[in-house]
């Protein structure tokens, strides 16, 4: 009998001569120790109650995305009609992942890295998954700045972003003319390309960016770097205590914007033009949905929305008590998660159907920026515009924005602290908060110099988008067809008693990873050297881009092999075949649970079938 040894689990069941292992088991099937020493239950915290972990959940999940990004990517790829798409996506991915990374981390009570003890030769696509949200949390802070930015200036007597300086020149309109006047400034010059005050005020005030980075990034706004610091303070304080502190604020992260959404809901259509800019919106273009680009942008909406595939859920489920009632918040979050995005639309097409209705311009698309142009362009112009009060509306929307970004990145940078604090338990938390904190912060700075769009367009795809998509497709095999969806199925029936039903099946065996490998091609085939205003990078930093992928996604050799050749003085051949089989602390983290679920595993362990067909069927229909 080999012990479990120290610093990494046992990649394999090593069980006694009479309960031999057999070979080729790819569905990890969980042979047990049978001597083995009843191991103390590890501390760790639990949500105070059901609602806040699914308070939770909502205020990650529900967030800027759902704001800004949802409502220009349905306008690109087919209006109303990429509803279908995104539903469909929506069903065949995002959700049986998202109850996939519940359960697995629910069940185990570990945070990403920890639950791959399923699959050890796989525990790399944690690290990679942990620094591509690390990634994540330093910009996504900066968009927070911005937002804070904007609610300090709705409180000026006039909105700074409504009129022109005159160093602007003529080509500058101010966003709180009518309409009348508005056309007239546009017809002196019909040559030259006009620009708003708002999106001119957001550009060389609030960015100051430049033209490209070839000579540099530059020098932080001092005003962002204020307001940046603002964002990290709040953060800290939210999980200081862990989910103790962010559990009882997820209440209010969660609740709140919804409050303002209404609001702005309530004026959005009361507002001259707002209808045309919601049937705008709705309006299906058919001929879109045979283009592949629209359902690939289904699937990365999806995945930037519900925030799967990063190793949020899987930390935020690992908090439960075991038997929780996972597949109902599942369904609730989901759903609530899609509603919420189409509310956004709804709201977000009435200003702007509005600000066309004010411009004298039919053409609403012509009015939209896309990313956080949507949110810091288009919305401050359309406000602008407002006759009664834009204070107060500008306020509110960009208070709503702060909160949503509070409520996702309190999950994501918690991952990040999780991971660490798993890793190094003899390190304190509060250590671990404060560095984490201040190197989030020291890196968050690069995005607030004049250059930072073009650093924050950077990471996005390369650090992350890139990096999640690959490990993404290796989650779903690695849960699917290393450890088994009928094992998955087996632990769901112990931990909640109910059978899953054939569409998880399915979708987690067959759908989901056939969808997400098409996605993979998709962004090898149609890939373009990137640009930000359509600047290219300098040459260099496009092989240091794919440098920074490939070290994302090669967390998955590094650590293989350190499951390969960190095991016990066996040979190649066992250490190998071992390495992707579940460890033998594999189950629930209470002891009494655990040999409850070893004796289950016991019971329930099938004649394993013959044949590459039968084994396929067996690990789907079990």
């Amino acid at each position: 009998m080999y012990k479990q040894r120290t610093g990494i689990e046992n990649p394999s069941y090593v069980s006694s001569n009479d309960d031999p292992v057999e070979d080729g088991d790819q569905n990890g099937s969980c042979e047990v120790q049978t001597e083995a020493e009843e191991p103390s239950a590890p501390k760790r915290d639990n949500w105070g109650n059901d609602i806040e972990f699914l308070m939770s959940c909502i205020a990650l999940s529900v967030g800027l995305g759902n704001v800004w990004r949802f409502p220009f990517i349905a306008l690109e790829n087919g209006g109303g009609a990429f509803l279908i798409p995104y539903l469909i996506t929506l069903f065949l991915v995002g959700k049986p992942i998202y109850y996939l990374e519940m359960i697995l981390g629910q069940f185990s009570s570990r945070a990403n890295v920890k639950m791959y003890n399923y699959a050890p030769i796989m525990r790399g696509i944690a690290y990679g998954q942990t620094m591509a949200i690390f990634f994540v949390t330093t910009y996504y802070s900066s968009l927070m700045a911005l937002t804070l930015h904007y609610f300090i200036d709705s409180f000026y007597p006039t909105l700074p972003w409504s009129y022109c300086r005159k160093e602007w020149g003529d080509l500058c309109i101010d966003s709180k003319l009518d309409s009348d006047e508005s056309l007239k400034r546009a017809q002196q010059n019909s040559t030259a390309v006009k620009k708003s005050s708002a999106e001119f005020y957001f550009i060389n005030i609030v960015l100051q960016e430049k033209s490209n980075i070839d000579d540099g990034l530059g020098v932080p706004n001092w005003k962002l770097v204020l307001t940046l610091a603002f964002a990290w303070l709040v953060i800290t304080v939210v999980i200081f205590k862990g989910i103790k502190s962010s559990g009882k604020v997820a209440y209010f992260l969660a609740i709140f914007p919804y409050v303002i959404l209404l609001v702005l809901l309530i004026r959005a259509l009361t507002l001259p033009g707002a209808f045309d800019g919601v049937l705008f919106f709705l309006t299906p273009q058919w001929d879109k949905l045979l283009d592949a680009k629209v359902w690939y942008a289904a699937v990365t909406q999806v995945f930037f929305s519900l925030t799967v595939c990063y190793g949020v859920v899987v930390m935020y489920a690992s908090f439960n008590r075991f038997r929780h009632n996972i597949r109902r918040d599942c369904n609730i979050v989901t759903s609530l998660d899609t509603l919420t995005s189409l509310l956004s639309g709804i709201v977000i097409f009435g200003i702007l159907g509005n600000l066309a209705y004010e411009s004298n311009n039919p053409n609403i698309k012509s009015v939209v920026k896309s990313g956080p142009a949507l949110a810091f362009i288009s919305y401050p112009d359309a406000i602008a515009k407002f006759q009664t009060m834009p204070q107060i509306f500008s306020a509110f929307f960009f208070l709503m924005l702060f909160i949503l970004g509070i409520g996702s990145n309190v999950g994501i940078i918690s991952t990040v602290i999780t991971v660490i604090s798993d890793q190094f338990p003899n390190i304190k938390r509060w250590i671990v908060v404060f560095a984490s904190v201040l190197i989030c912060y020291g890196l968050a700075l690069l995005y607030v110099t004049p250059g930072g769009q073009f650093v924050l367009n950077y990471i996005d795809f390369y650090a992350v988008t890139l990096v999640v998509t690959v490990l993404g497709v290796f989650e779903l095999l690695s849960a699917s067809w290393i450890y088994g969806v009928k094992n998955i199925c087996r632990d769901i029936k112990f931990m909640l008693g109910v059978e899953t039903s054939i569409y998880y099946r399915i979708c987690w065996a067959i759908i989901t990873p056939i969808f997400m490998t098409a996605v993979y091609i998709y962004m090898l085939v149609d890939y373009k050297p990137l640009t930000y205003n359509d600047v290219r990078y300098p040459e260099s930093l496009y092989a240091l881009g794919w440098c920074i992928t490939a070290i994302g996604v090669g967390q998955l050799l590094i650590w293989g092999s350190y499951a390969i050749w960190s095991g016990p003085e066996l040979s190649f051949d066992e250490r190998f075949r071992g390495a992707f089989k579940p460890a033998s602390d594999w189950g629930p983290l209470d002891p009494t649970a655990l040999k409850e679920y070893q004796d289950f595993v016991r019971e329930t362990t099938s004649i394993k079938k013959t044949g590459i067909w039968s084994k396929i069927l067996d690990n789907i229909f079990g």
